[in-house]
C-alpha cells in the first residue's frame, strides 16, 4: 500500500468510526507503519469522522513530527511502543465503542466461548490496568498483553486493536463492539449459554489448522470455559460491580441507544 492509499484508507475508518458511534468530538486515534521509519498517524484535536488526507501527521519511531501541518495524536508514545515491540503488527485503531467500553468501565472480563466466530478471530480480550492518556505509563501498560492478544479493553478508556493491516484491525474492532452489544443483549433475556468444551476443542482445532495463534493452544489446549477472561492484578482497580449495578449499567446503555435511534 502506497503512503497516499494508507490516508485515503485511515481517513474512511475515520468515517466509519464516527458513523457507527465509536468516538465522539475528537475522540480515537490511528497508526499505520508506512516503514522501519516512518508512521502515519492521525492528528489531535480534530474529529476522526472528517479528517483528509492533508490532515495526517507522519512520524519517527522515536516520536518526533516529519510531516504534517496539524500536531499529531497525543497517543502517539503509546502507538509507537506496540509499534516497536510487536514488528508484526502495521496498523492500530483506538476507539471509544461504547458496549466494549462498557465492559472496560466496569472492568469486567468480556465472557469467552460464546460467539464461534469471536472465538475464531479474536479470542481472548484482555482489560488492561488504567493509565491516564497521553503518557508513556498508558505505552507501559500493553507490555504483559502484547504477545498474545490483538484486542485490548483499556480500562475506564476504550478498546484498541492491532493487525498487518488498517482494515482488519478496524474490523477487530467492530467484531468486539458488536460482540459486547449482544452479551449486553442476551442479559437482558437470560443470560449467555457458553459453548461446550467438545464445541470449543474443534473451534481449536480449526485455529491451528488456520494457523491462528492462541496462547491456550500453547499452554497445552485447554478449552475450558470456566476460567475468566485474562484481566490483570490491580491493586488500585475498583470493587468488584453488584448485579444489581451491572443492570443498572446496562438499561442505562439501552438507554442511550433507543434515544440515538430515536432521534436519528
Amino acid at each position: 500500500m502506497t503512503e497516499w492509499q494508507a490516508k485515503e484508507l485511515m481517513c474512511e475508518i475515520g468515517r466509519r468510526v464516527w458513523q457507527r458511534g465509536y468516538v465522539a468530538s475528537n475522540d480515537g486515534n490511528f497508526s499505520y507503519r508506512l516503514d522501519d521509519s516512518r508512521v502515519l498517524t492521525t492528528p489531535t484535536m480534530i474529529s476522526k469522522g472528517f479528517m483528509t488526507p492533508a490532515d495526517l501527521c507522519i512520524v519517527d519511531m522515536d516520536g518526533n513530527q516529519i510531516a504534517g501541518q496539524r500536531k499529531a495524536t497525543s497517543e502517539v508514545l503509546m502507538h509507537l511502543h506496540i509499534l516497536r515491540r510487536r514488528p508484526d503488527v502495521q496498523a492500530i485503531v483506538h476507539a471509544h465503542p461504547p458496549h466494549a467500553t462498557a465492559f472496560a468501565v466496569v472492568q469486567e472480563p468480556i465472557p469467552k466461548c460464546v460467539l464461534p466466530e469471536v472465538e475464531l478471530f479474536l479470542g481472548e480480550i484482555p482489560i488492561l490496568p488504567y493509565a491516564t492518556p497521553g503518557t508513556q505509563a498508558l505505552a507501559d501498560v500493553f507490555d504483559p498483553f502484547l504477545e498474545d492478544f490483538n484486542v485490548f479493553l483499556m480500562a475506564n478508556h476504550g478498546a484498541l486493536a492491532v493487525s498487518s493491516n488498517l482494515l482488519d484491525a478496524y474490523h477487530r474492532l467492530e467484531v468486539v463492539d458488536q460482540y459486547c452489544r449482544i452479551l449486553i443483549l442476551a442479559r437482558q433475556i437470560s443470560g449467555p449459554r457458553q459453548l461446550p468444551d467438545d464445541a470449543m476443542a474443534e473451534l481449536f482445532k480449526i485455529k491451528e489448522r488456520l494457523g491462528i495463534p492462541d496462547r491456550r493452544l500453547r499452554e497445552g489446549g485447554v478449552t475450558s470455559c470456566s476460567v475468566p477472561s485474562p484481566s490483570p492484578q490491580n491493586e488500585n482497580a475498583s470493587p468488584a460491580v453488584s448485579e444489581e449495578e451491572i443492570e443498572s449499567i446496562v438499561r442505562a446503555v439501552l438507554e442511550i441507544l433507543r434515544s440515538q435511534e430515536s432521534g436519528g
